[in-house]
């Protein structure tokens, strides 16, 4: 038998199971149900292995908040009609301390369909509801595996009213905050771009120093880790959400590649020697700088390489791409902003990561953002 994908199986569960239960106990219910909370199969990157912890018919169903009083009716009804398994995958999940639902179990106490409340699942899970119009620090503050993980997957029904935003107009339900967040706005987009080229300014020459004293095994480290940013940011140019490090790889490799920039980053990562990883390294910069210029986000800036200081290294001299961005940003409090980036360009903790309230109160206090985005100058 052929590998089901995650996202497949529960858009089927929710078809066969899930729907036709709402619909015979709550028939007026205006809902909205997804696959999009955590997991590998919301990208496609689920395989075989993935069966054995938190994978399975899953589905979220999505209340309004007039409605948030029946959610736990409407789970006891699911619960009720519940088969024990579904295309033969066991509906129900075994707690277990290291995993978020747990494994896959016929006598599981636990199944995969939960019912919320839109507006408050949002604020768990981003610490804001896109319906009400993402701010500066909302953007700033969110991990891109989590605005990944919210755009990805599938909204498999949404019939949840309409919200007249602060902001961001009205919002159809839960696809219509889906669509809030589909990418960046401009001036957001501008500035963790000069953020992720600030990055690779901070550490270009060191691979040649590190050479230049012997130091092979730092020379491959500092190689890694600019690798690891080129890779980001080649996903942020691509309009793509870098997912967190296990994935990184899996996402890149899906990134049009035309000009071989993926076959280059490889060749830095397998090469000995400071000299062959300077080259390696300088040709990837100098195609992430053409992609760069390519979007017109800002005016364009001479792509080559070129000598550091006195010394015998070549460098990008990404500073410049990350001035120019800057330069282009219209919104005024964004510019009075330390060009730090977005959360996980400052820190890269997972469990920091993924407590949307501590990412919240460091880029609030690294960028100077109050809760509401703004600076205290602002107002």
């Amino acid at each position: 038998m052929s590998f089901l994908p995650g996202l497949e199986l529960s858009r089927r569960f929710h078809h066969a199971v899930v729907a036709p239960t709402i619909a015979a106990r709550f028939p007026r219910l205006r809902y909205a149900a997804a696959r999009m909370d955590t997991g590998s199969e919301l990208f496609g990157f689920d395989t075989e292995r993935s069966r054995d912890h938190d994978w399975g018919p899953r589905v979220q169903v999505f209340l309004d908040s007039a409605d948030a009083g029946l959610a736990d009716q409407v789970c006891a009804a699911v619960t009720e009609d519940l088969p024990a398994s579904f295309l033969g995958f066991p509906t129900r999940f075994a707690p277990d301390a290291d995993r978020s639902l747990g494994v896959p179990a016929l006598d599981g106490a636990r199944h995969g369909v939960t019912v919320t409340d839109v507006a408050a699942w949002c604020q768990r899970v981003l610490g804001f509801d896109p319906a009400d119009g993402p701010g500066r620090l909302d953007w700033l503050a969110t991990p891109t595996q989590r605005l990944a993980e919210f755009t990805a997957g599938d909204v498999f029904h949404d019939a949840l009213p309409d919200v007249v935003a602060r902001s961001a107009g009205v919002v159809g339900g839960l696809t219509g905050r889906r669509a809030v967040l589909a990418w960046y706005p401009p001036d957001i987009w501008r500035y963790v771009l000069a953020a992720a080229w600030a990055r690779v300014a901070g550490e270009e020459p060191f691979v040649g120093r590190c050479g230049e004293v012997g130091d092979e095994i730092g020379g491959a480290v500092v190689t890694a880790r600019i690798v690891r940013d080129l890779m980001r940011l080649a996903l942020l140019v691509g309009r793509c959400y870098p997912p967190y490090h296990k994935w990184l790889g899996s996402a890149f490799a899906r990134l049009p590649d035309d000009d071989g920039l993926c076959a280059t980053l490889a060749a830095a990562l397998s090469a000995t020697g400071w000299s062959v990883r300077q080259r390696r390294l300088c040709q990837a910069y100098e195609l992430l700088a053409v992609r760069t210029n390519q979007l017109a986000l800002a005016a364009p800036v001479e792509p080559t390489v070129r000598p550091f200081r006195d010394r015998p290294f070549l460098v990008l001299d990404a500073a410049r791409f990350a001035r120019a961005l800057w330069s282009a940003i219209g919104d005024r409090g964004l510019r009075a902003v330390p060009v730090l980036g977005a959360v996980d360009q400052v820190v890269d903790h997972t469990a920091l990561l993924t407590d949307v309230a501590r990412t919240r109160m460091v880029v609030g206090c690294a960028l100077g953002l109050d809760h509401d985005g703004t600076q205290p100058n602002e107002r």
